[in-house]
């Protein structure tokens, strides 16, 4: 096993031991910003018939080619169809038909003019009165042909395609009901440390509460995983060792968090060496240079650090996209835009640093980046009030105020294209 490996390596490493989970069929409305692990099909034609787009009159085009504003073209009207009616007769020379959005065109109709631009010269347009047209109409104006959309028996939505909320009206018009995916994975969480205690305790001198727990089980939410949270667990090795093989029979993928440098009371790596096969210790990144991976009994488990913002940026890195490739999605990045640089930035350390930054938009809309002050690895907060991160590549060279970077979106999805 490398001393330390890329980020891109590590990516790679942790993608290639996961893979798409078993396929599950839910209820359409809970396929909602999940991928379709199927094809799906159309059972009808999509619309099934030829409607009116609005209300109106139905008619031949040819019957009002020559009308205009001096020599208007009269029409008597000789039945109405409102959406759900179907009009069985013939339209004959001299008629035509009022008709609501959504009915069924007349099967000798062509044609739909719209009820704001015809005159009404008896009966006001309705059954028995008269009308009168100055303008001709195109042929299947104001039409909705039948199939527009979809052909009975046609694919809809495609395997890997990510069901949104509009696809959800979709498919229900195509007869979907409900929707094949990949089962969401369940996610262990768990805390490694003696000095914490769970959130809703006030801490003693020595102790802190436990909020990576809360955090990292959000983060895997937001991924589309169903997280649990476990019981702290203590600084002992013969413990952390036992919960790792609970957790590896019963979830698809173990997070702890803590205990995963190389101190006195540093545990995860040689606990996962000791339950199964560690492939991972540390990555070239800052912070989060500890980033501990293996499999334990074919289940893969994390061992992030305990600092907030390396434990963050670790899941976001590297196990957010491993918990996606499980759902079946193909977008494992979040989007970037590059920024211009707020402040100088003068790079001490040769790692790939992620600052916690703001991104904001000048005034002649280009994107300025602006790194929180207070870079610490131990805060939640600064994270919660930024948006991006700004990324300084490997090496030591700084960068002035005015320079463009790279930016990682955090509140985009994979799937979005920027």
């Amino acid at each position: 096993m490398p001393e330390m490996i890329s980020l891109e390596e590590a990516r790679q490493l942790v993608l290639s031991k996961v893979r798409p989970l078993p396929i599950e069929s839910v209820p359409l409305h809970d396929a909602v910003g999940r991928p379709a692990a199927a094809d799906l099909a159309s059972d009808i034609d999509i619309s099934p018939f030829a409607h009116s787009a609005m209300d109106g009159f139905a008619l031949r085009a040819d019957q009002i080619a020559g009308a205009s504003e001096e020599s208007p073209v009269e029409l008597d009207v000789i039945a109405e169809v409102a959406a759900g009616d179907v009009f069985e007769g013939e339209i004959g020379e001299g008629q035509c038909v009022r008709i609501m959005t959504g009915a069924p065109l007349p099967e000798d109709a062509d044609s739909v003019v719209k009820y704001e631009i015809v005159g009404v010269v008896n009966g006001e347009g309705k059954p028995g009165g008269r009308v009168s047209f100055s303008a001709p109409a195109k042929m299947r104006s104001n039409v909705r042909e039948a199939g527009e959309e979809a052909r009975a028996g046609e694919v809809v939505v495609r395997v890997g395609e990510v069901v949104g909320s509009a696809g959800v009206g979709f498919l229900a018009g195509c007869g979907v009901t409900s929707v094949p995916v990949h089962r969401r994975p369940r996610v262990a969480i768990v805390s490694i440390g003696s000095e914490l205690v769970e959130a809703d305790q006030v801490p003693s001198r020595g102790k802190i509460r436990n909020s990576n727990a809360h955090a990292l089980a959000a983060c895997a939410s937001a991924a589309g995983a169903v997280a649990v949270r476990l019981p702290i667990v203590e600084d002992s090795l013969e413990a952390l060792q036992a919960q790792i093989k609970r957790c590896a029979s019963e979830y698809d993928f173990v997070v702890t968090s803590g205990g995963a440098s190389n101190g006195d009371f540093d545990f995860i790596k040689p606990a996962i060496q000791g339950a199964g096969e560690l492939l991972m210790a540390t990555v070239n990144m800052r912070p989060g240079k500890a980033q501990a991976f293996g499999l334990v009994d074919g289940t893969p488990v994390f061992g992030l650090p305990g600092n907030p913002a390396a434990a963050y940026l670790g899941f976001e890195m590297l196990i957010r996209p491993a918990l996606r490739k499980m759902q079946g999605f193909s977008n494992f990045e979040r989007p970037c835009v590059r920024a211009r640089l707020a402040g100088d930035f003068k790079k001490k350390d040769p790692r790939r640093i992620f600052l916690r930054s703001t991104l904001t938009r000048a005034d002649d809309g280009s994107y300025v980046v602006t790194p929180a002050k207070n870079q610490s690895s131990g805060l939640f907060g600064v994270i919660q009030r930024s948006n991006c991160f700004a990324v300084m590549p490997e090496g030591l060279e700084s960068r002035e105020a005015g320079s463009l970077v790279e930016c990682i979106l955090l509140d985009v999805s994979e799937d979005v294209a920027i």
